[in-house]
């Protein structure tokens, strides 16, 4: 008899969600994706490839060509020395494959891995596959910011790596100067290495800049960062990321990499290699997407949702107990979607142990027309 690596890991709660708004006819604000369509420039260049004749398989760690543009973007937004195109780049189906692809690279049995909560419902799985021990820190609401005390409380020798997320999924909380530096100095002197998930990196609000852990060379040196072309052009589907790495654990990646996926659509690659270069379609992201979350905030505010603030990433959460006192998350969630049309995470999904704070997450990257209608349909509650 077949004995589960996860018994306890069900169908992911964005897939549960997505599923129940199809069935009830709701508006699907619950899983991250936008119902918008990528830059005309980026389709118009898959098709002009899909026309030509390069469609087998891209070399491992991705076409050179990208590879070399990745870098020169990294080296305009950040401002840093550019990654060596050949060593340090790797690309990837998704980001959720390069996060999976580190922790089988670098995690033993054993091992613990320190993650900010609440987090994405990967890390902790992946972690536990691997034979390591997920160890969780609490990100207090409604800030959402480490309490870095917790954190290098939580260190031990045996920690091989910290996760972090900044923009953060769900909160919307951004990194500082300040908590990078503060996670500089708290993993100085050791030997536990870094995963941060940027993937959300072109959304930051309010006229801050989005901090990456490649900008602080303490931390670039033992960190694999995390980016994702779904996410920026609007293109979940293609299934496109990429992780900046040193040679040595860029080289520790591509030896899962090839066995996971081995390389990436070619045509997908060729295309948003051709656009990559147009530094308006990721520029302009920060203004685009804050104007949805201020039309949204405000299209809720007539609703008894109380909305925490957002800094970036493209999702919001609210507290409804003026809605629904005593109700459970996951239960309001499902009525929410099956009695009044719209579709929601609840936050509890992004907890290990399910911890229910009475919060909600709405995603925002939706047409003005579908918030609108979101709206009308909540402001009834």
């Amino acid at each position: 008899m077949l004995t589960s690596k996860l018994p306890d890991v069900g169908t992911s709660i964005f897939s549960v969600m997505s599923q129940l708004a199809a069935e009830h006819g709701a508006i699907n604000l619950a899983q991250g994706f936008p119902d918008f369509n990528p830059p005309a420039a980026l389709t118009e260049a898959l098709v002009h490839h899909a026309r030509g004749a390069q469609h087998q398989y891209a070399p491992m760690p991705g076409l050179p060509l990208l590879r070399e543009r990745i870098a020169q973007k990294t080296a305009r937004v950040y401002g840093v020395p550019a990654p060596d195109p050949a060593t340090d780049i790797t690309v990837t189906s998704g980001a959720t494959e390069a996060l999976y692809a580190v922790l089988a690279a670098v995690v033993q049995p054993g091992d613990e891995v320190l993650v900010l909560e609440p987090a994405y419902d990967l890390y902790g799985p992946a972690i536990r596959l691997q034979g390591g021990r997920p160890v969780y820190v609490p990100l207090e609401a409604p800030s959402f910011r480490p309490d870095w005390d917790r954190v290098r409380a939580a260190l031990t020798p045996r920690t091989r790596l910290i996760m972090v997320n900044t923009p953060h999924n769900p909160t919307g909380a951004v990194f500082t100067d300040e908590d990078w530096q503060q996670l500089a100095a708290l993993l100085a002197g050791t030997a536990t290495l870094l995963l941060s998930d940027e993937v959300y990196e072109h959304m930051v609000f309010d006229g801050q800049p989005h901090r990456s852990a490649l900008q602080y060379p303490a931390l670039r040196e033992r960190a694999f960062v995390l980016s994702s072309f779904g996410k920026t052009y609007h293109a979940t589907g293609w299934k496109v990321g990429y992780c900046v790495a040193p040679p040595l654990l860029s080289a520790e990646v591509r030896r899962v990499h090839q066995f996971l996926t081995f390389s990436v659509s070619t045509l997908a690659q060729l295309a948003i290699a051709d656009v990559i270069g147009d530094a308006a379609l990721y520029d302009e992201l920060p203004a685009f997407m804050q104007a949805k979350r201020d039309l949204f905030q405000e299209l809720l505010r007539p609703t008894g949702f109380e909305l925490l603030p957002t800094a970036g990433s493209y999702f919001l959460l609210a507290r409804y107990q003026q809605l629904a006192p005593g109700v459970d998350d996951r239960a309001f969630a499902r009525q929410l979607t099956t009695e009044t049309g719209v579709a929601v995470v609840p936050v509890s999904a992004f907890y290990h142990d399910g911890t229910d704070q009475g919060l909600v997450r709405f995603c925002f990257a939706k047409q003005d027309a579908t918030l609108r209608a979101a709206a009308e349909r909540l402001q009834r509650l």
